[in-house]
């Protein structure tokens, strides 16, 4: 007996693939990561540079600027204190800029080899990152502001606005939007991916922050390195994360197979889908 048209099939052969489980999944971004990371580690590092080292002479500033406030006066408290969560934000700063400039490098890459730093400079948008990032850094600090539940779930769902604006060519609101649809249809591979790196790149931040600041002392110039070299290490690992959640996201949405990277030089990143 033969099934009507669009009746389900529920014999042997007609069931759809079971869903790798989410441990498995998570996995295999986390191997991805590293794949892409070992073929490409001297190109990221560069531009991790390039972004970081101007960022960490800003936010020291800023904190040696914080630090003059006067505790003893209402108004330079209430400064102080805002001032001061703007400070523990900027670890984020940076990032969505940075994933943004890494889903550039990937869907451009040639024979293997990311494109050079002129074709990145002259294709980047610039605009558009440097608002995503901002709003970013500033919806997640009201989120945790308001509670700790919410500016998690800010931080998770729109992660990957920085990678939309480039690898779909989308403006600010639209990859805003783009994100929160993509994550929402895989939040927790999401958070069981990002919110480690965070976790215990920030943990491991402080660590390399706190040998910088034996080797270098503790002045402006001191402290701005200190930062500089504690992203330079550990933000790629994010903007990795984030490029790869969503070009695997992405491909999901089209009912495609995510993306395997193996034309990278230095060896095949399997999609573990």
């Amino acid at each position: 007996m033969t099934n009507p048209p669009g009746a389900t099939r529920t014999g042997r052969e007609g069931r759809a693939p079971r869903r790798p489980g989410l441990i498995r999944r998570a996995a295999a971004v986390y191997a991805q990561i590293a794949r892409v990371y070992r073929s490409w580690w001297a190109e990221i590092l560069l531009l991790a540079l390039i972004v970081f080292v101007p960022l960490g002479l800003v936010d020291a500033a800023f904190a040696d600027g914080v630090a003059t406030l006067d505790p003893d006066h209402d108004l330079e408290l209430l400064a102080m204190l805002s001032a001061a969560g703007l400070v523990a934000a900027t670890g984020l700063l940076g990032e969505v800029f940075f994933a943004g400039t890494i889903g550039l490098s990937l869907a451009h890459a040639r024979e293997g080899r990311p494109p050079p730093l002129g074709y990145i400079a002259r294709r980047i948008s610039y605009g558009r990152l440097i608002a995503v990032d901002l709003l970013y850094v500033l919806a997640t600090v009201a989120g945790v502001l308001l509670l700790l539940l919410p500016g998690i779930a800010v931080f998770v769902l729109l992660a990957l606005a920085g990678p939309a604006v480039e690898l779909e060519e989308r403006g600010v609101r639209s990859a805003f939007a783009r994100s929160f649809r993509l994550v929402r249809s895989d939040f927790w591979l999401v958070f069981w991916v990002l919110m480690p790196i965070q976790i215990v790149g920030g943990a491991v931040g402080e660590g390399i922050e706190a040998l910088a600041h034996g080797a270098l002392g503790n002045g402006f110039l001191a402290s701005g390195l200190a930062e500089a070299i504690s992203n330079v290490a550990l933000s790629p690992l994010f903007a990795l994360a984030a490029v790869l959640l969503t070009t695997r996201l992405i491909a999901l949405a089209e009912d495609d197979p995510p993306p395997r990277f193996d034309h990278l030089r230095g060896g095949r990143a399997a999609s573990g889908s």
